[in-house]
């Protein structure tokens, strides 16, 4: 990458962007961007780290694109009619996508560890950048998500890390089907199931991330995965597996409430590990960071009594505050796998879940629809209730062919308990209003920011 380039990157505040711009950026490029959510004053500490760094922030009016040195970055999801699209034309400045620009960063980097998967990819990426930084490697990251780890007071929103060591790591995104620029030296792959696209565009787009590998890290665990790992040739693959057979295999759980341990089994050797974020899922995320680690040259040993100081993320299971006995948690489940194991983690302890769960599109929604309907069916325990705003829009045009309502006319007709009340903020009070001591409510959804800022609203309102 040529240090002394211009990039404007448009919707920079976006969890995607964010960290590019701030990798960008400490490899000496000129940065710049534009974002639609600038004024929001809730929003105006992320904002105030990007320009710490350096970064010029302009309103989404085009007024930031003036020369044809700039390199425009946008997700696909920018329509061309959007002004800054139109400027960039105007102007004559080459344009990429994010993916694009970040495949370019990932390929260039001597040892390239990519985390794929329908869920778990953020934690199994900020797992792995905690087991290079604790054993002297100095990586580069990027994550989706904010890394606790790695907060301080002059890095509050830690999803990127930019070090001096040969490994880049990154989660890759299959939902627009980008996981294919991507050329890994390690590939680690959680699990697949619906999300974004059909079983058998992930089966393609996933069984070739990992075939471009040196090394494959896989979880036969997972019934998807493990059959993409039957195709892999065996001296390139590294298996893991929860309470099963496979390279590296964990046993004998422990759940706590905000913790798991385990044992982690491999080549004939037992080493009981302890985990400060909890959940049979973290135990999957786990072996699969120290699969990658190994896979890179890391001591077996050495990464499981590194990832033991794992802190976690924000918005994964984040416990954002109690008052009058009620906790009110802050989570990143957006699909199915990811909510239900979610619920099932909660429910290893007593208390009445309260849960309003605002959908990330409506285009995931009618992918999703059959598969979230079965897992709430499947993971609501009596008691529980349910509660959903109208699905996270983000401007542009969008088919809404299944909306919010029509999930929960699907689940009232099982009985489930369940509500559209299409304003969030009305949701989040009935939720609040219905709380008594002992519950836990949960605040669940993705690519919309000001979810953190609702559940700490609401315990505010609680108390």
């Amino acid at each position: 990458m040529d240090h002394g380039k211009s990039f404007f990157l448009v919707g920079i505040g976006g969890s995607g962007m964010l960290p590019l711009a701030t990798i960008l950026a400490r490899r000496g490029a000129t940065v710049a961007g534009s974002d639609r959510a600038l004024d929001n004053p809730a929003l105006g500490p992320k904002f105030a780290a990007l320009r710490r760094q350096g970064i010029a922030l302009f309103p989404q009016d085009g007024s930031g694109i003036v020369s044809a040195e700039q390199t425009v970055v946008a997700s696909a999801a920018v329509e061309a009619t959007v002004a800054d699209m139109v400027a960039a034309d105007r102007v004559g400045a080459p344009r990429m996508t994010r993916p694009q620009l970040l495949a370019e960063l990932f390929n260039a980097s001597p040892l390239g560890i990519g985390i794929a998967g329908t869920s778990g990819k953020s934690t199994v990426t900020g797992m792995i950048a905690w087991i290079l930084h604790a054993t002297g490697r100095d990586p580069t990251v990027m994550n989706g998500a904010v890394m606790k780890n790695f907060v301080r007071p002059d890095a509050p929103f830690a999803s990127a890390l930019v070090g001096a060591g040969e490994a880049f790591v990154s989660e890759v995104d299959e939902s627009d089907g980008s996981i294919a620029f991507y050329r890994p030296r390690v590939a680690v792959l959680n699990n697949v199931s619906l999300d974004h696209k059909t079983l058998e565009e992930l089966r393609t787009l996933f069984g070739g991330f990992a075939d471009r590998a040196q090394t494959a890290v896989v979880n036969v665990g997972d019934a998807e995965s493990a059959a993409l790992a039957a195709a892999i040739p065996r001296a390139k693959l590294l298996t893991l597996a929860v309470e099963a057979a496979a390279d590296l295999s964990a046993e004998a759980l422990a759940p706590e409430p905000f913790g798991i341990a385990f044992d982690l089994v491999s080549g004939g050797e037992r080493r009981r590990v302890r985990l400060a974020v909890p959940g049979r899922h973290n135990v999957a995320n786990a072996l699969a960071a120290i699969g990658a680690a190994v896979a890179a040259g890391i001591d077996r040993d050495e990464a499981a009594q590194a990832i033991e100081g794992f802190a976690g993320l924000k918005r994964r299971f984040e416990l954002v505050g109690e008052a009058n006995g009620v906790a009110v948690l802050d989570d990143f489940g957006h699909n199915p796998d990811k909510i239900g194991a979610t619920l099932d983690t909660l429910h290893d302890f007593p208390g009445r879940l309260l849960l309003l769960f605002q959908p990330h599109g409506y285009g995931p929604l009618k992918v999703m629809r059959r598969e979230l309907v079965a897992m709430f069916l499947a993971k609501l325990a009596p008691g529980d209730r349910l509660v959903l705003p109208d699905p996270v829009y983000q401007g542009g045009t969008v088919a809404r062919e299944v909306t919010s309502a029509d999930i929960i006319a699907d689940l009232s007709v099982a009985g489930v308990d369940a509500r559209h009340i299409p304003d969030r903020a009305a949701a989040a009070a009935h939720l609040v209003a219905e709380a008594k001591p002992g519950d836990r409510i949960v605040i669940m959804g993705a690519r919309d920011d000001t979810l953190s800022l609702l559940a700490a609203d609401m315990v505010a309102w609680l108390g």
